[in-house]
């Protein structure tokens, strides 16, 4: 079974990319402006589709977010699930200093880098592909990686800027 899988160092604390990923402002703010939720499954809207992308929380702490796929839209999606591993990053690659230190800067004028306590690792994971639904992977993976980059973005500066906005709305008649 095909899975996708990223991974990618945030200078932010745990808690505000936790919060991206679990708050209807955190979501609005990289991915797409048309989240909603119904009970423990969150309703995702994007321009120009005809229902809403139905993902039910399975699991939301500190450590790791988990999503199941909980509606018949998109087909492809089916069985398929999301994971987000979040952890303190150990420090940066090449660097000798303890990962709880921010590291020196090279020049001066150059601002130290958060300490690793300010930092999160994130492990991305999408997978529980069916059996020819596989074809489909290549062009989810790029969705999201584009869509990883504006979380992280979101993260270290908190810019607002989905990915996708939408005025449609699932209840809209």
């Amino acid at each position: 079974m095909s899975e996708i899988a990223l991974q990618l160092d945030i200078a932010a604390p745990r808690d505000v990319v936790l919060a991206a990923l679990t708050t209807h402002d955190g979501l609005t703010a990289w991915w797409t402006t048309g989240v909603d939720r119904d009970g423990d499954v969150l309703l995702f809207d994007f321009p120009d589709v005809p229902e809403p992308f139905r993902l039910r929380v399975e699991r939301a702490d500190r450590g790791r977010v988990v999503w199941t796929n909980a509606g018949s839209f998109p087909p492809h999606w089916a069985g398929t699930w999301i994971s987000w591993e979040l952890a303190d990053q150990p420090g940066r690659p090449g660097t000798p200093e303890a990962p709880d230190q921010p590291a020196a800067p090279d020049r001066p004028d150059e601002p130290a880098e958060p300490a690793a306590a300010e930092r999160t690792r994130l492990l991305f994971r999408h997978g529980g592909w069916q059996p020819g639904s596989e074809e489909g992977v290549p062009a989810v993976a790029g969705t999201w990686a584009e869509l990883l980059v504006r979380l992280k973005d979101y993260a270290q500066s908190g810019k607002v800027q989905p990915y996708f906005v939408t005025a449609h709305r699932h209840d809209a008649p």
